[in-house]
């Protein structure tokens, strides 16, 4: 099973912090999972189509190619901006 963290607005519209998933055979990179993420239901979909989202694999920033597998931890959260 993989691990979700979702952050700010994004656990706002999923209604939960964290959960953990298992992640079907054909998904096996970023983009894949967040399409699979989004066929959950409206609350999904409407959190995860941001093309803007960040998304944390294992602590680290991922690209929409980076992989991924069950047993990662796997943040999502809206850009980040500094200042």
């Amino acid at each position: 099973m993989a691990r979700f963290l979702y952050f700010a607005w994004v656990r706002e519209k999923i209604g939960t912090a964290s959960e953990s998933l298992e992640l079907p055979a054909e998904v096996t990179c970023v983009s894949d999972m967040l399409s699979h993420l989004r066929q959950r239901g409206a609350q999904y979909d409407s959190a995860l189509s941001d093309p803007n989202l960040q998304v944390a694999i294992n602590q680290t920033y991922a690209q929409p190619e980076s992989g991924v597998s069950n047993g990662d931890e796997i943040a999502i959260f809206p850009p980040v901006s500094g200042g």
